[in-house]
């Protein structure tokens, strides 16, 4: 199947940034993908105001995603993002939620596990953190696990979703730029995709503080597609034919000697 993955410097408005997916979901469809992953937080962002997404939080039903649903109905492809939508614990926080969208319909949904408290950055500030892995989902027969961001520097929760049987994850991000940072980021997601076995499709939002470099890498941690730093959709096939290879001859699903991890 041919997989996309779409990078844009979000805006603060969310009105604008609903039309810049609502056009990349189209240009994804009249490729024939499959699968989009747009990058992370798409509600708002700012340069003054690191904390504009989650001020800007909305509803499942609310404005932007009912754009992005209405684009949705247009054709079979899935879309992968991520929102922040108000916390039903504590007035004024918000939950980085992990939306997948098809024909019209939310068909799964994830709460970061990970939040981005690191390098200075505190997300758990404002955000509530999820309490439960994603279901694994399946999109044209390839089975696809749902990770965000700094989940990436996790490899548990990657290997998890691997031996629930996926062999795909996808990664909407908005990874930070710093020293050696890019280099984290190509080198996390070869060794995910290494670490399972799995292609990994990842979208980096590319603003004035982030570096963009969505990356599509296959299983035995090639990238076959990538972007810079500017806005782009880029595209990749991915096949259970190379899965299937991959696995045959480097088999360390099968090989491990540890129980399965333990994540909370």
């Amino acid at each position: 199947m041919i997989v996309a993955a779409g990078q844009f410097a979000v805006t603060p408005h969310w009105e604008t940034n609903a039309e810049t997916c609502v056009a990349l979901m189209a240009q994804a469809a009249a490729h024939q993908a499959a699968l989009l992953v747009l990058p992370e937080a798409l509600l708002a962002r700012s340069d003054d105001d690191p904390h504009l997404s989650v001020k800007s939080a909305q509803t499942l039903d609310g404005g932007f995603l009912t754009r992005v649903l209405n684009e949705s109905r247009r054709n079979s492809m899935t879309t992968v993002l991520t929102v922040h939508v108000p916390s039903a614990a504590v007035a004024g926080r918000a939950v980085n939620t992990l939306v997948v969208i098809r024909a019209g319909e939310i068909i799964a949904r994830y709460a970061k596990l990970h939040l981005y408290d690191a390098f200075n950055i505190l997300e758990s500030t404002w955000v509530d953190a999820g309490g439960e892995v994603a279901p694994v989902i399946e999109i044209a027969g390839i089975k696809t696990g749902l990770m965000t961001c700094y989940d990436l520097r996790f490899p548990e929760l990657a290997l998890t979703l691997a031996l629930q049987g996926a062999e795909l994850l996808v990664l909407p991000a908005a990874w930070v730029r710093g020293p050696l940072k890019e280099h984290h980021w190509a080198t996390l997601l070869a060794a995910r995709a290494l670490d399972t076995t799995c292609y990994v499709v990842a979208a980096g939002e590319c603003g004035n503080k982030n570096i963009g470099q969505s990356r599509i890498i296959d299983p035995q941690g090639v990238t076959i597609a990538a972007a810079a730093e500017a806005p782009q959709l880029i595209f990749a096939e991915v096949t259970q034919a190379r899965i299937h290879e991959t696995r045959e001859k480097l088999p360390v699903l099968r090989n491990r000697r540890f129980g399965p991890p333990q994540l909370l």
